[in-house]
């Protein structure tokens, strides 16, 4: 019903993914599979909202409207079973944007903010750019993939930590943590006095049958100790509208977070940013369903492939997103020299893994949500790093 496989030409359209390679890469003439947005076009229904605000020919101030927001709500109810009203909603010009909001709202100078690294890079930036003090929980990696250091992780929390950043599902490992897990990270938090703040943005992107959980929705306790934050971008890639909804159950939480949010006047929003969202959260489930299983068939070709063609070489499928976490340590290439062929060998540009934190070295993010001649196109160039 829709077409995943028609190819976008973004050159000259400010796009970041395209038109920046050579500030980010130092050459233009390399296939981008980086930055975490998509190719696709988005929903035919996001489209038309845009068009039709275009045709109207005036972009004047904005607001979240009512029923954006009852959208919202029920389309987290029915897809998570997570009961909020229209009082918990906050918003943001995109997540990361909330994150120091946060920061600021509930910690102080010199405070600890802990992370689970490998993560996605702006959580170590955020954290030190505004004066506090960076804890990691390094991830372990077994045979099925990475698991939670439980001995390491509470011994963290117990040393004074103030704010724990989640990204639920994991960015880059792709992880979509269980039940059990959120349940006893949860716990561990509110034990220790640690505010969450969930950074939920690839919710709606868990694939093969897997089956993602919010944090708040566990247990009352956890859910007034957390703030979540959701957004339409990843989902519908709509990432430059610069949207997001904030959610937090605990009406003093929501208090403090709103008050520094309006301190630095990021409240008003994006006209086009709440248009295309109140149309995705309405008619943009049939194109979601069908985007997710073009993920999956992407990501098996992949993998098969990585498996055929590319010795030392591995990574474990996903379970969220359109994000590969590619390990190139059993190939015995240092970590410079491995990025050092992806980009003047195979003229291939990924996430250099080291961005995600120390324990990303011998890794690199590829970004699949694109076309699956793309995907060819970037797996034969994959191969070269070898040769």
């Amino acid at each position: 019903m829709f077409d995943f496989d028609k190819v976008v030409d973004r050159r000259g359209s400010s796009c970041f993914k395209y038109d920046a390679r050579r500030e980010v890469f130092g050459r233009e003439d390399i296939l981008p599979m980086w930055v975490a947005d998509m190719d696709f076009q988005s929903p035919p229904c996001v489209i038309d909202a845009a068009r039709r605000l275009c045709d109207l020919g005036v972009f004047g101030y904005t607001y979240r409207s009512r029923e954006s927001k009852e959208l919202f709500i029920q389309w987290v109810l029915e897809r998570y079973g997570w009961k909020i009203g229209i009082e918990q909603l906050s918003s943001s010009p995109g997540i990361v944007a909330a994150l120091p909001v946060a920061i600021i709202a509930f910690t102080s100078v010199g405070d600890k903010i802990l992370i689970q690294t490998p993560v996605y890079p702006p959580f170590h930036a955020i954290v030190k750019e505004n004066g506090r003090e960076l804890v990691c929980s390094p991830l372990k990696i077994d045979e099925d993939g990475y698991v939670i250091d439980w001995e390491n992780f509470e011994s963290k929390l117990a040393g004074g930590v103030k704010m724990f950043i989640m990204s639920n599902s994991h960015n880059p490992i792709g992880k979509v943590w269980s039940y059990y897990e959120l349940k006893k990270m949860g716990e561990l938090c509110c034990k220790y006095g640690v505010l969450i703040f969930s950074d939920d943005i690839h919710a709606d992107l868990a694939l093969y049958g897997n089956r993602h959980t919010i944090m708040a929705a566990i247990s009352h306790e956890i859910a007034m100790n957390t703030i979540t934050a959701m957004a339409p971008s990843k989902t519908f890639n709509i990432a430059g509208m610069l949207n997001s909804v904030i959610i937090a159950e605990n009406d003093e939480i929501l208090k403090r977070f709103d008050k520094e949010l309006n301190k630095l006047h990021l409240g008003l929003g994006n006209i086009f940013g709440h248009i295309t969202m109140e149309a995705a959260y309405r008619d943009g489930g049939p194109w979601l369903e069908e985007l997710l299983r073009y993920l999956e068939r992407n990501i098996d070709f992949a993998y098969d492939f990585i498996k055929a063609e590319v010795p030392g070489v591995t990574f474990f499928k996903p379970q969220s997103s359109f994000l590969l976490w590619l390990d190139f340590r059993a190939t015995g290439l240092p970590h410079k020299e491995v990025a050092n062929r992806l980009l003047n060998d195979a003229k291939l540009g990924l996430n250099d893994g080291l961005t995600f934190g120390p324990d990303g070295e011998g890794f690199f993010r590829m970004n699949i949500g694109t076309p699956l001649s793309v995907v060819q196109d970037g797996m034969e160039r994959l191969r070269k790093i070898l040769l």
